[in-house]
């Protein structure tokens, strides 16, 4: 009998991957392919040759590029690192899948915008990344594009969370539990998005070898950070993961000074998407309550 054709998620680690291997078995796509997830301790992404052994033993179908370098603010000082990660480890799998005939899923982030818009970024939106984590995500995507053209999928997201490693409400949980008050910024509008979700979009487009090109997926919200941790907060306390209310004061991004600039502005348009996926609109408060669910087993 022959082997079973492979899907391969590298950076398994990471909150994305971990989700991904999580939902697998309920997946359709589990009947017909085998799952190869690969941490960065399995897999170096930085080393073709490591990639290209990785890969050999098995029929590659297609490959989810889920590692990268998403320290935001210390991709400033690590420039070669993040670019390292970031575009050249995204090339280096490009340039196996072509040589395999496979396909790729290249997860990309919303700071590939300037932030200037005041409507949702649309797939063919001028790009202006404001710092180098956005820089060097945007020059994986072009990298993925120029090597594989049809046979890619560049899927952007924003704001992403999980039950899994540190993220924003991982984060908001903790301080809620620690401190008397909290003072989170209300002037950097996006959408949050939960790795469940983009999951469950990346095993869609997976299975779609007519679908290519860049495309976006968030919980479709336009909201501030401030009003995304009063959400966590009013959530959290109905399920018993806190204990206690406390005050959230909304501030400016000015007032919590970072190395690296944000967008103001980097809510992402996600209708063609749902279009193409058939696929309802999201809803992040639902969306949210999954992963607090989750949290709270």
């Amino acid at each position: 009998m022959a082997s079973q054709p492979v899907i391969v998620v590298t950076g398994a680690g990471g909150q994305l991957g971990k989700t991904l291997a999580q939902l697998w078995p309920q997946s359709a796509l589990s009947q017909i392919y085998q799952l190869l997830a690969l941490g960065s301790a399995e897999l170096d992404i930085c080393n073709s040759d490591a990639i290209a052994s990785a890969l050999a033993p098995h029929d590659v179908a297609v490959v989810i590029n889920a590692a990268a370098y998403t320290a935001v603010d210390k991709a400033e000082q690590e420039v070669e690192r993040a670019y390292a990660v970031n575009e050249t480890g995204a090339a280096n799998l490009a340039q196996c899948c072509q040589a395999n005939g496979a396909r790729m899923i290249q997860v990309s982030t919303d700071f590939v915008f300037d932030g200037q818009a005041n409507s949702p970024y649309k797939t063919d939106a001028n790009t202006g990344p404001l710092g180098v984590y956005g820089a060097s995500k945007l020059a994986g995507e072009q990298a993925v594009l120029n090597c594989l053209g049809e046979q890619a999928v560049v899927l952007r997201t924003s704001w992403l969370y999980s039950p899994f490693n540190s993220n924003f409400v991982l984060t908001m949980l903790r301080l809620m539990r620690e401190k008397e008050q909290l003072a989170v910024v209300d002037d950097q509008i996006g959408s949050p998005t939960s790795t469940f979700s983009l999951a469950d979009c990346i095993l869609a487009f997976t299975g779609r070898t007519d679908l290519n090109g860049v495309y976006h997926c968030c919980d479709g919200a336009e909201i501030s950070w401030c009003d995304f941790a009063r959400e966590i907060q009013v959530r959290a306390l109905t399920l018993d993961l806190l204990e206690r209310e406390i005050p959230i004061a909304a501030i400016p991004a000015s007032d919590y000074p970072t190395p690296a600039r944000r967008p103001a502005y980097s809510v992402l348009d996600i209708s063609a998407t749902l279009a193409d996926l058939d696929l309802p609109e999201p809803d992040w408060q639902q969306n949210l309550q999954r992963v607090l669910e989750h949290l709270a087993q």
